[in-house]
């Protein structure tokens, strides 16, 4: 085996595994760096360590593949920590690889970085001379067979180090739950008799490759379907109900909460896809199928431990190939149809408002008309969130991307569009949204952006405010003074970083979007765009009146 550093080794094996680094140089990985380029991985270069682990994650959820993050030990490692949360909370593979302190022990200004990785629940691969190879291996396959975060530490003393040749085992594949047979004939009798039946589609089934048994079972049930915000589109076609939870409309909603017996597939059921405990009716059989160990939610009546693709595969054989939706399923999607042709879908939003700002749900619907079709979709946290999911087309799942959500924070938004902006190799255009809060906490990855992106659109909900403190607290009478912010001219900041730029400030305004659309969409374009603080979204309004109601009930 060729001789190699210790970084180079670590390089060496992943590339096996992955072709994108991104990251910031420092004392604690620029051997890494070198060794990366010479294994011949793309390293993009971003201009805050918490962009290095956000973009890994964020071209995961956009392509499928695995991307990795460096930072140099100390700050750099901490900087990264809020990326290196959201990842582990979100159930995203990612690779942190990180300069540590010197094997022979930490130095005055070296801090447990191990520990401090525990504490967030990411485990840490510290390698070593001999075991280089294999313990990086080792990381990479925990990450992908866990889905989550990993740390790779090589210590400062060993980065340049000559690295001991190891004869590096084949590597395994991730383990699939295989025993699928378990509870399903109960469910197939269940999913027959029922009269209003459900499918939910969660993130898990889009990773298993479901979608086509799900809409199977469906069709063959006459079952309704539904997604989670992660899982947007992933069922779309007859009795499709759109999202679950506080994005989709109430006339869905209301559908769902009659179904007689939901089957879930691959989707946690947080609190916001239940709208708070309210989506699925009292009287409903809620069915589970998932890849965890156990179920996620209380309300879970049944719960298969299992593979999507596989348990739905198995459902299909169960209820009998030439099963057709009995009179009963087809009323039921019959009258689905019916309700939501009649019924009221979101707010198009005002031409008025009453400080002269713009509408965000009439800014999101026009967007909708103006943003080229083939379009990928990043958010940032915040009050703005749910526009996009609510008012814009997004035909597949990953091209919704949500880094940020998991761990609640904002400020990864343009960390996140230089990794999805990486992953993209078809073409599409990125779509960027961001409230103005988040985008400052994350302004120095504009410059990121620009330079990682061939087309490329940033849309900033531009409130002058931290929109979401707003109306939770600021409603209550408490000072908004904290939750304001200067009203920053983005539009300036973007031309100076090598973006093209317009403030938006009405509807016809964005005509220069249009133009600049028209004329090949190359590069990068900001929208600042003006927006009311007077609209407050409707998934909001349901998160103040569930947290409202858990005050009452803890008062007493």
């Amino acid at each position: 085996m060729t001789s190699l550093t210790v970084s180079g080794r670590v390089a060496q094996v992943l590339s096996g595994y992955l072709s994108d680094v991104f990251g910031v140089m420092g004392n604690g990985n620029v051997y890494f760096l070198d060794a990366a380029e010479k294994q011949g991985l793309r390293f993009s270069p971003v201009r805050h360590e918490g962009a290095a682990i956000a973009a890994a994650d964020a071209y995961y959820r956009a392509s499928g593949r695995l991307a990795a993050g460096t930072t140099t030990y100390g700050p750099g490692y901490t900087n990264a920590l809020t990326a290196l949360a959201e990842a582990v909370q979100a159930q995203i593979p990612v690779v942190l690889v990180t300069g540590d302190a010197p094997s022979t022990g930490p130095r005055p200004w070296d801090v447990d970085q191990a520990a401090i990785a525990a504490g967030l629940g990411a485990a840490t691969f510290t390698v070593t001379r001999e075991s280089a190879g294999s313990i990086t291996r080792q990381a990479v396959e925990y990450a992908l067979t866990k889905r989550t975060a990993v740390v790779i530490a090589i210590p400062y003393d060993l980065a340049a180090a000559e690295a001991a040749d190891e004869e590096l085992p084949a590597a395994s594949a991730a383990p699939v739950p295989s025993d699928v047979n378990g509870g399903l004939g109960r469910v197939a009798e269940l999913l027959a008799s029922a009269k209003r039946p459900l499918i939910l589609a969660g993130r898990g089934a889009h990773l298993a490759g479901a979608a086509p048994e799900l809409r199977e079972l469906a069709d063959r049930l006459g079952a309704l379907t539904a997604g989670t915000a992660l899982a947007l589109n992933l069922l779309e076609g007859e009795g499709y109900l759109g999202v679950a939870g506080g994005f989709g409309t109430d006339t869905a909603a209301g559908l769902m909460g009659e179904a007689d017996v939901v089957l879930v597939a691959g989707a946690s059921l947080s609190p916001f896809t239940m709208r708070f405990g309210h989506l699925i009716g009292p009287d409903s059989v809620l069915v589970q199928i998932d890849t965890a160990l156990q179920p996620t939610n209380p309300r879970v009546d049944m719960f298969i431990s299992a593979d999507a693709k596989a348990a739905a595969k198995r459902l299909l054989e169960l209820l009998d190939g030439g099963a057709v939706p009995s009179g009963r399923a087809a009323a039921w999607r019959a009258e689905a149809r019916k309700r939501l042709a009649s019924g009221a879908g979101h707010h198009p939003g005002s031409a008025d408002t009453a400080d002269g700002r713009l509408d965000p749900r009439a800014l999101a619907t026009a967007l909708d008309g103006i943003l080229p079709e083939r379009r990928t979709v990043v958010q940032d946290g915040g009050h703005f969130l749910g526009w996009a999911p609510m008012y814009w087309r997004i035909p597949r799942p990953q091209d919704l991307v949500m880094v940020g959500t998991a761990y609640q924070t904002i400020g990864l938004g343009l960390a996140s569009a230089v990794g999805a902006a990486r992953s993209i190799e078809d073409g599409r255009t990125l779509v960027l949204a961001s409230g103005d809060g988040g985008f400052l906490m994350g302004l120095s990855d504009l410059e990121s952006l620009v330079g990682a992106a061939k087309s490329a659109i940033v849309v900033i909900y531009n409130d002058a405010a931290y929109g979401a403190e707003i109306h939770q607290y600021g409603s209550q009478g408490l000072t908004e003074k904290p939750m304001l912010i200067p009203e920053v001219d983005f539009s300036g900041i973007a031309r100076a970083l090598g973006a093209e730029s317009a403030v938006i400030r009405t509807l016809s305004d964005l005509e220069a979007l249009q133009d600049w659309i028209d004329t090949g969409a190359r590069g990068t374009f900001v929208a600042d765009c003006r927006i009311t603080s007077s609209v407050r979204a409707p998934w909001l309004s349901e998160w103040m009146k569930a947290s409202q109601a858990a005050k009452e009930k803890v008062a007493g």
